[in-house]
């Protein structure tokens, strides 16, 4: 249920606090047309609310009511510990409830990807479709090489997870507390693990301005929330995309080097209802620009 209204960061938008049935808060925000249709946007990882969208996303898309959270431990929104991918089904009811939304469609991008998949596998009957952008898929995927052509600051991330969360929660304090005074530097950090097809997306103005934004709010208190989605993505999901019986579009490029090829083409074998795109000379970071084809996918359904 709602409990409060926040200042908001951009104009149309509007900002509130959730209260969850188990006493946590969740920030949350919505903006767009509110008799659109309703979709709920994952952030990435790590990240927060401010970091779905592109800042001209209504403008080009004036039929959508755009709603999303900082998940836990990111931002203002009470830190979960130990949660689960699968979590992420019940925060999102929560927060669809406290703004009166019944049934909405579900787009995640990089590690909120599979949050959204989990939404559509949990949510049966409030998901109407979801769109997974250049997803990893389950740590556990059967037949799967999980770090094969993984950039080694995500294979390293990763294995601590799952050795040594300790080690890993202090190097991303660490990171944290570089970051946060000046977001700048984890695009720095980034450049040295990019594929040539992201440098000129993280060049981009536009995407500058969204992710610097999403990194301070996201690890603005905390770096908490960066840990426990990376021990989740790291750890079972509590859920298989297997069983996801709504239209999923899956957006990949082709030449990711976060979450690897191999892993868009297990979870496209995977998911019954899925249609696959897998798009040549794009990386990780151009899922930036694919969050309009995946609105339009989601209105044509």
């Amino acid at each position: 249920m709602p409990v409060g209204q926040r200042a908001s960061a951009a104009k149309g938008t509007v900002c509130i606090d959730v209260r969850t049935d188990d006493g946590r808060t969740l920030v949350a925000e919505e903006w767009g047309a509110p008799d659109g249709t309703p979709v709920l946007l994952h952030h990435g990882t790590p990240g927060s609310r401010l970091g779905t969208a592109l800042h001209d996303v209504t403008e080009r898309h004036p039929q959508v009511r755009l709603f999303a959270y900082d998940r836990p431990g990111y931002g203002d929104s009470d830190r979960r510990e130990g949660r689960r991918v699968a979590d992420a089904a019940r925060d999102a009811a929560a927060v669809a409830d406290a703004l009166g939304i019944g049934t909405f469609a579900v787009v995640g991008r990089s590690g909120g990807a599979p949050h959204a998949l989990a939404c559509a596998a949990l949510l049966p009957e409030r998901v109407t479709a979801a769109a997974a952008l250049v997803s990893p898929a389950p740590r556990d995927a059967d037949g799967l090489s999980w770090f094969a052509g993984m950039t080694p600051m995500n294979v390293d991330q990763y294995t601590l997870a799952t050795t040594d969360p300790a080690a890993l929660e202090r190097l991303l304090t660490a990171l944290a507390d570089e970051i946060r005074p000046d977001p700048v530097r984890l695009l720095d950090q980034l450049r040295g693990a990019l594929s040539k097809a992201d440098e000129p997306v993280l060049a981009d103005e536009r995407v500058r301005a969204v992710l610097l934004a999403n990194y301070r709010e996201g690890l603005r208190v905390s770096a908490y929330g960066w840990f426990d989605d990376t021990v989740a993505l790291a750890t079972p999901w509590g859920f298989d995309p297997a069983v996801i019986e709504r239209r999923v579009l899956l957006w990949h490029g082709a030449e990711d080097v976060f979450s690897p090829v191999g892993h868009f083409h297990w979870l496209a074998g995977r998911i019954p209802r899925c249609t696959a795109v897998l798009q040549p000379g794009a990386g990780h970071f151009t899922a930036q620009y694919a969050l309009g084809r995946a609105l339009e996918w989601l209105r044509e359904g």
